[in-house]
């Protein structure tokens, strides 16, 4: 007898493709078992068939010699299956068909087939002893003369064979472990078919397998009509349910027809996550006519999931016509119209129609479901916008990295042409010694070669020079400083001769050094050949072409390497500048957010969108104080949420015992929290925080704050027309409020001395008449803002200068009220118009008296007061038309809140602080100090620009307390504190350093007098500059140890601002915006903790010497006595915030209260 046994390799070998296949051996199998060795080892196949291990009879005791048969490939498609003699049954994976008799050829015997397919059972294929057949590949071809056996994923066929009885008994094939022999599989190169195996005389003999019995047949016929039965009765319940549907269907219908209602749905209670059946009495329809119906509709408000399904006329009595819908999950109404699918349509007398879900989600539900997906789609384009700005920006580099490597090589090429042309004039001045001054042994060298330099020290400047060293380079120093070596008395040579070795740098045509006392950056004094420097040949190189292109290379990596080096530390810089600045604002939020603690703070402090925050709140210490109930009352987003204001709460005792408190759930779509506090649950007494409210800024919310429209209109702003502080405020609260994503413009005079260097993409813009008068416009870019410039056509602004004009009121006047009409004629629709000073302060009662109400209705109007010493007359009025009016400090507010301007205004007056604009003044980036420097290393930074300060102004350049005062020389500045404080720090020991001037020529000359005198007098400690200068007043600042700022008022003051910024410590008179910054180390330890401050100076109280000397002695007296303290103060007052993120944040809060007004 002969076999061939084709399996599935999908099955078999999961890991493979295509057959495994046993071939025909030839003999006569015993009624025994033996089990086929395989080296694959696969878990069970759950795709196809599979065979656990395959059994036959035969008597293999003859047969001990391994042999190898090869089978032909099929060619072409074979059936897939048994290919039978007579007729074919095809029983499919799953089928329980069982038992399945065929005729079998041969004589007049029938023999019994019985398939089981069972996936829980093992598979075994066995063979009577009798029995001849053979098992073939996929071919078009019979081989032997029975038929073929296949085994597939999907079918299995079974023929007709003479004496054959095969039992399948299970789906999963598992090859048993690898045997030293067994049979042999050769896998096909091309198709990854088996050829071939091998059986050897390895095959080890079981007994485990028995015959299949009669009762096992009968079991699993048994077992089959179970299945039939099983199968008949779940599809005998299933037309039970639909006739059952059907009749309920039709009783809705009876009872819809006689309700006269046109549209109904099945099942009568909709659910999410179902499909449902909507059903249209068409004859009661609109659509009656048409022939076609379509229902086109949504969930939720139609907010989600829309949809559009052609209906089908229904066998139910009427004309009733249906179609079905799946209804998702997320959904709590369906609405819906019908249409023909052009142009007539029923939508319920435009009620549309609509069907209720049950047991779903709710309206409120869906919208945080729709937050929720909102809140993903934006973080996957934020992820996308981040990875196309990573792309572009490696693209960028790539591109720069392209014309950097193009514009070094330039250069390379450019310097080593000079080179060449200059090459005879630079061996010309070279020589090989200077005869009783230097010379060289060997005397014939090349490059890289060691060589003894001898120096005569008593022949020049270095003759009683301790130690001598060489400072060199080559080729005329094109490399830079490459020699630096210390040099060593010769005992040999005698006399006062030194010496040092020294390699010849490679490519060296000339030698280029001068001698000094100390290695560079240490030494004083130099030997350089009378400015000569010297220079010696390199006797045994000649230049050739070969010389010149590596030349070339050399000067090209030499410039790459030095880009590259510049490139990182400048990417360093950057990054470190910005995490310093998010550092600082983030400390500064977390002020902001704790700055009311005393009255009001959440829990946690940084409230997230999407969770639950409780608010505290301390009555005690507000108008509530002493009542027996606090009810809360919160909105979100500016009170405009969609949901509206949340019902009053009633606040419950906190464990601390002096707070109440209350939770809320943020939603999803937040970006401010706001609320009040009340008496009562319908009212009463209210803190609103003075008419502000209380608001909390959210994070982490898909909805982003709306940009309000700030426009500033004033006549200076820095750098450009910048006379005082109001230029620099108008510039940097623009800059922060900016970057706070607001839009800002600035309407500015166009004067004839602008500085128009700092002004970018200026240019001419559409004139406009207004007062009979051409006003041209101009439009530029200054410090990243937007800014308009008026120039009118009479005059008023070219007469170069700012103020000092007998006619001011009138041409600022002028220029007010063109701003106005520049808005109005230009479409202009702001949200805040924001004006400064007496100087501006006409915009107030002109806007209101001619454009509120007539084109610019949206805007409301803040005036800010800078000094209210100048123009009382302007301020009064403004004050009375402003929506909101601010002044540059709490403190100074207070001190002029009984000025008669100010008082009858006081319930819209605040004081915010000003800032100052960190880029401006950053020690870390500043290009007028020595060494760039931060917190973290303050004590190095500050030494080294007192030391660069000290050179420069022609100082004692020694370790001393320094004391340094930067003003405009008036009375305000208190000048007579001033002058006592320069005597003062003298005689403690310090050094003082003045600058400044006054435009009172009076003063003036009184302080060119004193600067005379000390100059004479001290002309190592005191420096008296009488002209401003701006690069000097950045290294005073740094280099200053105290900044003395005794104003005896002072509004804001950004002196002090500014020193700390630097690390100096502020020496202050306790007034306006002073007062609000500067916090004395010995007295004012708690009202800095009420800020959420730190100590940070040194103050006094009265305007007299021996205030100033109070603070001055202390100050000195720190210094001399505790450096170490003082040194962590530097560094303390460093890290304090003292921009303008704060003042922004307090800005906008006084914004949005001014739009809440009618």
């Amino acid at each position: 007898m002969e076999m061939s046994l084709q399996l599935n390799c999908k099955t078999v070998f999961p890991c493979r493709s295509d057959s495994v296949k046993l071939n025909p051996f030839p003999g006569v199998l015993p009624r025994r078992s033996v089990t086929f060795e395989s080296g694959y080892v696969c878990s069970p196949s759950k795709a196809g068939w599979g065979v656990s291990f395959v059994s036959a009879s035969a008597d293999f005791s003859r047969r001990r010699h391994q042999k190898k048969v090869s089978v032909t490939r099929p060619k072409g498609t074979a059936a897939k299956g048994f290919v039978p003699s007579k007729r074919n049954a095809r029983l499919k994976k799953g089928d329980s068909l069982t038992p399945v008799v065929s005729e079998v050829s041969g004589g007049d015997k029938k023999q019994a087939v019985d398939v089981n397919i069972d996936d829980d059972k093992e598979v075994g294929v066995e063979f009577s002893e009798d029995e001849r057949f053979e098992v073939i590949d996929r071919t078009d071809e019979i081989v032997g003369d029975v038929g073929e056996l296949l085994l597939l994923d999907e079918t299995v066929d079974v023929i007709e064979s003479s004496q054959a009885n095969i039992s399948i008994t299970d789906e999963d094939l598992e090859v048993l472990e690898p045997y030293n022999g067994g049979v042999e599989i050769v896998e096909d190169s091309g198709e990854g078919l088996l050829d071939h195996a091998e059986i050897d005389d390895n095959i080890r003999d079981t007994d485990t397998l028995g015959e299949i019995t009669e009762e096992a047949v009968e079991e699993s016929s048994i077992a089959a009509d179970d299945r039939i039965k099983e199968e008949a009765s779940r599809l005998l319940k299933l037309e039970l349910e639909e006739n059952q549907r059907q009749q309920e269907i039709e009783r809705i219908v009876e009872e819809k027809l006689s309700q006269g209602t046109k549209v109904f749905s099945y099942p009568p209670v909709v659910k999410p996550d179902q499909d449902i059946e909507v059903f249209l009495n068409k004859s009661l329809s609109a659509l009656s006519d048409e022939p076609h119906v379509v229902i086109m509709g949504a969930f939720n408000d139609w907010k989600w999931k829309s949809f559009s399904v052609r209906l089908n006329k229904t066998r139910l009595n009427g004309d009733w016509w249906s179609c079905q819908l799946y209804v998702p999950r997320e959904a709590y109404q369906v609405d819906f119209v019908f249409f023909n699918g052009e142009n007539v349509y029923d939508n319920n007398d435009q009620k549309d129609f609509r069907i209720p879900i049950e047991g779903g989600m709710d309206a409120l539900a869906f919208e945080d479901f729709l937050l929720e997906e909102k809140r993903k789609e934006l973080e996957e384009l934020a992820r996308l916008q981040s990875e196309r700005e990573r792309l572009a920006e490696e693209q960028r580099r790539i591109e720069a990295d392209r014309a950097a490597k193009e514009e070094d090589r330039s250069r390379a090429r450019v310097e080593v042409q000079r080179m060449r042309e200059t090459l005879p004039q630079l061996l010309k001045n070279a020589v090989k010694s200077i005869d009783n001054v230097w010379y060289i042994e060997p005397s014939e060298f090349k490059d890289n070669d060691l060589i003894r330099l001898y120096y005569n020290r008593s022949s020049g400047p270095l003759a009683h020079a301790n130690e001598i060293w060489i400072h060199g380079g080559h080729n005329n120093w094109k490399y830079g400083l490459s020699i630096v070596e210390r040099f060593i008395k010769s005992v040999l040579k005698g006399d006062d001769w030194w010496y040092a070795d020294v390699v010849v740098p490679d490519q060296a045509l000339v030698l280029d050094w001068v001698f000094a006392d100390g290695p560079p950056q240490k030494a004083g004094v130099y030997d350089n050949n009378h400015k000569q420097d010297f220079h010696a040949i390199v006797p045994t190189v000649t230049p050739d072409e070969q010389y010149w292109v590596e030349e070339e290379q050399l000067l090209y990596r030499k410039f790459q390497d030095e880009r590259r080096l510049r490139d990182e530390a400048i990417r360093a810089k950057v990054e470190k500048t910005a995490q310093m600045k998010a550092e600082t604002k983030e400390r500064t939020l977390k002020r902001f957010l704790l700055s009311q603690k005393h009255i009001v703070f959440t829990d946690p402090l940084d409230v997230q969108a999407g969770s639950t925050v409780t608010v505290f709140y301390n009555p005690s210490n507000t108008n509530l104080n002493g009542k027996p109930e606090v009810w809360f009352r919160c909105s979100f987003n500016r009170w405009t949420h969609r949901n509206g204001p949340l019902p009053p709460q009633r606040m419950l005792p906190a464990e601390n015992g002096t707070h109440v408190k209350a939770s809320v759930k943020v939603p999803l779509d937040a970006y401010m929290m706001d609320f009040v506090f009340s008496e009562s649950e319908h009212g009463g007494a209210f803190d609103n925080k003075f008419g502000m409210d209380y608001h909390i800024p959210i994070f982490g919310g898909i909805v982003k704050e709306p940009p309000l429209h700030i426009i500033h209109i004033a006549v200076e702003m820095a750098p450009i027309a910048k006379v005082g502080g109001l230029g620099d405020v108008v510039t940097s609260l623009s800059r922060a409020v900016q970057d706070l994503n607001h839009n800002v413009d600035i309407i500015l005079p166009k004067y004839d001395c602008l500085n128009l260097s700092n002004v970018k993409d200026f240019e001419s813009q559409r004139s406009y008449l207004w007062g009979g008068t051409e006003i041209k416009v101009w439009r530029g870019n200054v410090e990243g803002l937007s800014v308009y410039f008026l120039e009118p056509q009479n005059g008023f602004f070219q007469v170069g200068c700012v103020y000092g004009r007998g006619n001011d009121a009138e041409r600022f006047g002028f220029f007010c009220h063109a701003a106005l009409e520049f808005l109005l004629q230009n479409g202009f629709h702001p949200d805040i118009i924001h004006c400064h000073d007496w100087s501006s302060a006409p915009v107030a009662w002109i806007f209101k008296d001619n454009y509120a109400h007539y084109g610019l209705s949206k805007a409301r109007l803040v005036f800010t007061i800078h000094n209210l010493e100048f123009g009382a007359h302007f301020i009064a009025k403004a004050m009375q038309y402003a929506d909101k009016a601010t002044t540059v400090s709490p403190t100074y507010s207070r001190e002029i809140s009984g000025n008669p301007v100010i008082a009858p205004h006081l319930h819209k007056f605040h004081g915010i602080i000003n800032g100052i604009d960190p880029d401006i003044w950053d020690p870390y980036n500043d290009k007028f100090i020595p060494v760039s420097y931060s917190s973290e290393n303050v004590v190095e930074g500050k030494r080294a620009s007192k030391e660069a300060l000290q050179q420069r102004l022609g100082l004692k350049r020694a370790d001393l307390p320094l004391v340094g005062i930067i003003t405009r020389l008036t009375h305000q500045k208190g000048i007579h504190l001033i002058k006592h404080a320069m005597w003062r720090t003298l005689e403690r020991g310090g050094q003082v350093v003045l600058l400044g001037s006054a435009p009172d020529p009076r003063i003036q000359n009184d302080f060119v007098n004193l600067a005379n005198q000390l100059h004479s007098s001290h002309n190592d400690r005191a420096r008296l500059c009488l002209a401003y200068d701006e690069p000097l007043s950045h290294l005073i600042y740094a280099g200053a140890d105290f900044i003395l700022v005794p104003s005896i008022f002072e509004p804001c003051g950004l002196t002090q601002l500014t020193a700390m910024r630097y690390g100096s410590i502020p020496v202050v008179r306790k007034t306006g915006g002073l007062f609000d910054t500067v916090f004395d180390v010995d007295h004012d330890k708690d009202r800095a903790q009420a800020q959420g401050l730190e100590t940070n100076g040194f103050s006094f109280d009265g305007a007299d010497v021996g205030g100033v000397d109070y603070a001055l002695n202390r100050a000195i007296t720190a210094w001399y006595d505790g450096r170490d303290w003082f040194n962590s103060l530097c560094k303390r007052v460093m890290e304090q915030d003292w921009s303008w993120n704060r003042p922004a944040l307090d800005y906008l809060e006084l914004y949005h209260a001014a739009r809440k007004l009618e």
